[in-house]
Parts: structure tokens; C-alpha cells; sequence
């Protein structure tokens, strides 16, 4: 299990049964980065694949 398994399984068990906006996803990161800049490339990685999950080229 890698360390990120454990934040992902509080996430599922704390707020699993919520329905957010992507709005409201964006920006939470947004503040998160605000508050990690050490985290901005991985948070703008996650992002973008997210923002891109349907597109048929990838």
C-alpha cells in the first residue's frame, strides 16, 4: 500500500457519500497550493489529467 492509499481511503470513508462541483475541487487545490507551494506540480499533474480524462488522444 503506498502512503497516498491511506489519505485516499479517509477521503472515500469521511466524504465518499458527498456530491461536489468541480468548481469546488478546483478550488480547494487552488488554496491547497496556496498553502503547499512544494505541492503545486503535483496538484497541476492531478489537475490536468483529471480536466482531460476524456479526451480520445491520451
Amino acid at each position: 500500500m503506498y502512503f497516498t492509499d491511506r489519505g485516499i481511503e479517509e477521503l472515500q470513508h469521511r466524504r465518499g457519500d458527498e456530491m461536489v462541483t468541480v468548481r469546488w475541487l478546483a478550488e480547494h487545490l487552488q488554496t491547497f497550493v496556496d498553502l503547499h507551494p512544494e505541492f503545486e506540480t503535483a496538484v497541476e499533474r492531478l489537475a490536468t489529467w483529471l480536466a482531460r480524462l476524456d479526451d480520445e488522444d491520451d
